[in-house]
C-alpha cells in the first residue's frame, strides 16, 4: 500500500461533484429504517481550523478512536485518515483501536471504556453493537466527552449521544451498485423466457452498514426489474414473495464470518444453473466471490457478472482484469479524516453536523485515473 496514495484520498471527496453523482439525487429510504436526516457533503465542508481561520488552538485536543476491526484494509485507510485529520490540526494526540474481528464485541466494548477512561477530548466511534456500548456511551456522556460516529457510526444510540457521523450513504450506495449491474445485464432480466437469478453475498444479517448496502441493491434492483417480477430469497430478514416472478435475487450470508465459510456461500451461488449476476457488499465478501471463482471460472464480461464493494488488492485485481465488471467504493480516508475533524470541533464548542463521505463506481476504465485512484486502497 503506497502511503501517499491513501493520504490523497482524503481530496478525493472535494474533487468535483461528477465524483459523488452516484450518491446523489432521490433515493427510497428501506422501509424497516426511518429516512436519515439531511448530511452535508464533505466537498463541501472545511477543516475546523480554516472555518475559523486559524484562530483556535488544538493543540490540547486528544481523540479517541474505536473502530469495528482491523481484519480488512478497509480499517487501515480510515486510520491514516485519522492520523492526516489530526496532523492538519495540529492535534495533541489520537489513539486508533479496534477488535480483531468484526464479531468481537466483547473486545470492543473493553476498548470503548478504556477509551472513555482515559478522558479523552473527544471519541470517535464504529460500534459493532449500540446494546452493548450503552453504558460506556452513558459514562461518556456524563464525562461530558463528545462521540462522533463513523463507517456505520452508532444506530439507535439515545438521543444526543452522538454528536454526528462520518459516513458513506450505505443504502445510496447499494442503489448505485444495482444501477450498474442492471446497466449491464438490462437484456437478460426483460421478460426472460426463463427464471434467471441474481446473487447477493453478504458479511452478516446484523450489521447496519452491510444491511443498508445489501437493503439498497435489493429495493432499487427490483425498482429498476419491476417490483411484480422479481422475488427474493435466501434470507429472512430479505425475503420477498412475488408468485411467477421471472427474476430471483437470492441472499447468501455465512454462518460466521471467515474466509471459509464466505467461500462456501460464494461458490454456492456460483454453481447454481440460472444465475447471471452476483454482488458483494463488501471488501470481505468480494474477496471471498473472487477465491470461489479461481476453480469454477464463473466470472467474467460473457459469463455471470459480478459487481464489488470497497477494495482491497484481490477485488482491484479482479476488476483489472475483467473478473468483477467494476465496484463501489467509499471514501475510506476521508471517513477517517472527517470524523476527526468533526471530533476535533465538538471538543472545542463548534456546531457539527453529519457528513456524507461519499461514493462512486470504478471499473477498469477509470480505476487509475486521477479522480479515483485516490479513494481506493490496496
Amino acid at each position: 500500500m503506497k502511503q501517499n496514495r491513501l493520504l490523497g484520498a482524503f481530496l478525493c471527496a472535494a474533487m468535483t461533484s461528477a465524483i459523488l453523482i452516484g450518491c446523489s439525487g432521490e433515493t427510497k429510504a428501506p422501509a424497516s429504517t426511518e429516512a436519515p436526516a439531511p448530511k452535508e457533503e464533505a466537498s463541501k465542508t472545511e477543516s475546523p481550523k480554516a472555518a475559523e481561520g486559524g484562530t483556535i488552538d488544538y493543540s490540547s485536543i486528544s481523540v479517541e478512536i474505536v473502530a469495528k476491526g482491523f481484519q480488512h484494509d478497509f480499517w487501515k485507510a480510515v486510520k491514516m485518515g485519522s492520523e492526516q485529520a489530526a496532523k492538519d490540526l495540529g492535534l495533541k494526540s489520537t489513539n486508533f483501536v479496534g477488535p480483531a474481528n468484526e464479531s468481537a464485541v466483547a473486545e470492543q466494548i473493553e476498548q470503548l471504556n478504556n477509551a472513555v477512561n482515559k478522558q479523552p477530548s473527544a471519541i470517535c466511534l464504529a460500534a459493532l453493537d449500540t446494546q452493548s456500548s450503552l453504558d460506556a456511551i452513558s459514562n461518556a456522556q456524563a464525562a461530558g466527552i463528545p462521540i462522533v460516529g463513523f463507517d456505520s457510526g452508532v444506530p439507535d444510540a439515545p438521543k444526543s449521544a452522538i454528536v454526528a457521523n462520518a459516513a458513506t450513504d450505505n443504502y445510496v450506495a447499494g442503489g448505485l451498485a444495482a444501477e450498474k449491474m442492471y446497466d449491464i445485464i438490462k437484456e437478460k432480466v426483460t421478460d426472460p423466457a426463463q427464471v434467471v437469478r441474481i446473487g447477493v453475498v453478504s458479511q452478516d444479517a446484523t450489521s447496519q452498514s452491510i444491511g443498508e448496502r445489501t437493503g439498497g441493491f435489493i429495493d432499487k434492483m427490483r425498482t429498476l426489474i419491476g417490483e411484480s417480477n422479481c422475488a427474493v430469497e435466501g434470507h429472512d430478514k430479505y425475503n420477498v414473495k412475488a408468485d411467477g416472478a421471472k427474476v430471483i435475487i437470492d441472499v447468501g450470508i455465512p454462518a460466521t464470518v471467515d474466509d471459509a465459510a464466505c467461500v462456501i456461500v460464494a461458490s454456492t451461488l456460483l454453481n447454481k444453473n440460472d444465475l447471471i449476476a452476483i454482488y458483494a457488499s463488501n471488501e470481505f465478501t468480494a474477496k471471498n466471490l473472487v477465491t470461489a471463482n479461481e476453480s469454477l471460472q464463473k466470472l467474467g464480461p460473457d459469463k455471470v457478472i459480478g459487481v464489488g464493494f470497497d477494495s482491497g488488492s484481490i477485488q482491484l485485481d479482479a476488476v483489472k482484469n475483467g473478473i468483477l465488471a467494476g465496484s463501489i467504493t467509499q471514501n475510506p480516508v476521508q471517513i477517517g479524516y472527517q470524523a476527526v475533524m468533526l471530533a476535533a470541533k465538538a471538543a472545542t464548542g463548534q456546531s457539527v453536523n453529519d457528513i456524507d463521505t461519499g461514493c462512486l463506481w470504478y471499473n477498469a476504465s477509470n480505476m487509475d485515473s486521477a479522480e479515483v485512484a485516490p479513494c481506493l486502497y490496496k
